[in-house]
């Protein structure tokens, strides 16, 4: 099993550990891509403050992050599964986790991001900003320049392990997504996810997604698949596994080849 996920836009601060070493990062075949998106946003930031805040669309309040980017070369860096924070990851709740779960996490969870690709939870990084969204001048819309990478490295990367042609779980945002869709074979064993909040409303229910909703929900379930030691090989399987760990699903198997199944997540209350 290959579970995506989205990183979060804030990060915990870098940690006591040695610098970056690109080298040292999974997915080795992404180093090369790497290199050189950390080339342009650490130049960017280093060269005009202004501009780089502009680039990166932050506010005021957040213009320290430019520096804290040109320093990204020399900066401490922590495992990214302590850098990444925010709703879904408090759900997922990482350094709780039994040492069994730990290591089920360590080789299933991939984290998109603008900078790295895509990094597993135990690759040491150091605290940065940089969105998919965003379009380095040197290089353009992030999203698109990791295509051509990605589609490279992942594949392989979704085949590998115990169970070899197993699930893609794909928890990204709409933004992250952007950077690699699985194709072909890999699709039909890839399932997206969403999450729809259940209400009422005058004796009849309403279903909505609910942001908030959408991120604890998605790092609870990854969490309680973790612990169960669940690894389902195909998008029935994963059904059937959510529903034994008490989630109300819904699925939608797609209506011809090459594409993801749907699931849709009911709650009621956080």
């Amino acid at each position: 099993m290959l579970v995506l996920l989205p990183p979060s836009e804030g990060k915990a601060a870098g940690g006591n550990g040695k610098p970056l070493d690109l080298g040292a990062l999974s997915l080795p075949g992404l180093t090369e891509a790497r290199a050189e998106v950390l080339e342009e946003l650490v130049g960017l930031c280093a060269a005009d403050a202004a501009k780089a805040q502009e680039v990166l669309g932050l506010s005021e309040g957040l213009k320290g992050e430019v520096a804290k980017n040109a320093g990204l070369r020399t900066a401490a860096t922590r495992p990214a599964g302590e850098i990444y924070t925010g709703v879904l990851y408090d759900a997922l709740g990482l350094a709780s986790l039994d040492a069994a779960a730990r290591k089920r996490a360590e080789r299933s969870l991939l984290v998109f991001s603008g900078l790295w690709g895509a990094v597993r939870i135990g690759d040491r990084i150091p605290s940065y900003r940089c969105s998919m969204g965003v379009k380095l001048p040197g290089l353009g819309a992030l999203g698109a320049y990791w295509r051509g990478p990605m589609a490279e490295v992942l594949p392989a990367a979704a085949s590998e392990g115990r169970r070899a042609g197993g699930l893609v779980l794909d928890l990204r945002s709409a933004a992250y997504a952007t950077a690699w869709k699985p194709k072909g074979e890999l699709a039909g064993r890839t399932a997206t996810v969403r999450v729809l909040q259940s209400k009422i409303v005058n004796g009849v229910e309403k279903r909505s997604v609910v942001s908030h909703f959408n991120k604890a929900t998605k790092g609870r379930l990854v969490r309680d698949l973790l612990v169960a030691g669940h690894e389902p090989a195909d998008p029935a399987e994963l059904v059937a596994a959510l529903r034994e760990l008490g989630y109300a699903v819904e699925a939608q198997a797609p209506a011809k080849g090459g594409k993801p199944w749907g699931l849709d997540v009911i709650v009621t209350e956080l």
